[in-house]
């Protein structure tokens, strides 16, 4: 019987990358987000692979949305063996001081409090026999801060706590529990910082091979396939020339 995987945040990016390798290593494929129409695409993309898809469409921001959309699952998608908590967002880099409230609260609201309301949705799905694996996609930005990412530092840093606290919670359950800490990876993240600004969000990969959707999600389906015995904690990936969030060597520096 295949084994079923959610991905939160499907709809682009390393979400998307992730859920089409599940889908050809033939998991049956939850795919969650805010855009119907990209979530169509993507469903029937991973129906190619002669695998089952199930797609729910709401923002991990509205709790009663996440509860409501979860436990109504059909009984053959509530069986979930791995939730990939991706949905997630960064809004600005100004320094703290000239920074947007709003922004602040859609940062926290998804990338923490959307953490929370997911995994507390799914976890009385998820079977305790070894077979279940939690990967929460954190940064290196949960690990380190730099200028001007204070706020988004902040929720990915209580991602890396979370995923700290939910290992050893989820011990006696035979959960697994791994974050993932890219750095730069060239998906819709910069154009959604930077609100639609085509310039600086080119800037930010300006001068340097940026990792990709896909190179993540290799990451992330390897800590899954582990065997029974490999317990990965955590992953941190940098792509070439980039040493953490502010050493970085770009081409003509």
């Amino acid at each position: 019987m295949s084994k079923i995987v959610i991905v939160t945040g499907a709809t682009s990016g390393i979400g998307k990358a992730s859920a089409l390798l599940f889908a050809k290593n033939n998991y049956k494929v939850i795919i969650t987000g805010r855009r119907s129409e990209r979530l169509d695409e993507l469903k029937a993309a991973i129906e190619q692979f002669n695998v089952k898809c199930y797609t729910l469409n709401f923002d991990v921001r509205d709790k009663d949305s996440v509860v409501k959309n979860i436990t109504t699952l059909p009984n053959e998608w509530k069986n979930i063996n791995v939730l990939v908590n991706n949905a997630g967002l960064g809004l600005g880099k100004e320094p703290l001081q000239e920074g947007n409230s709003a922004d602040w609260d859609v940062m926290i609201d998804t990338n923490v409090k959307g953490l929370l309301y997911i995994t507390e949705a799914v976890l009385p799905l998820m079977p305790t026999n070894g077979t279940s694996h939690i990967v929460n996609i954190s940064s290196i930005s949960g690990l380190q801060a730099y200028p001007g990412g204070n706020v988004y530092c902040a929720s990915k840093h209580a991602v890396e706590g979370l995923t700290n606290g939910m290992r050893i919670d989820l011990l006696d359950k035979s959960i697994k529990v791994t974050s993932i800490a890219p750095g730069l990876v060239e998906t819709e993240f910069s154009m959604v910082r930077f609100k639609g600004d085509k310039e600086k969000a080119a800037a930010a990969y300006k001068g340097i091979a940026p990792l990709t959707g896909e190179d993540i999600a290799e990451c992330v389906f390897w800590a899954v396939d582990r065997p029974a015995n490999v317990s990965i904690n955590q992953i941190t990936v940098m792509a070439g020339g980039q040493v953490d969030a502010v050493f970085i060597k770009r081409d003509n520096d």
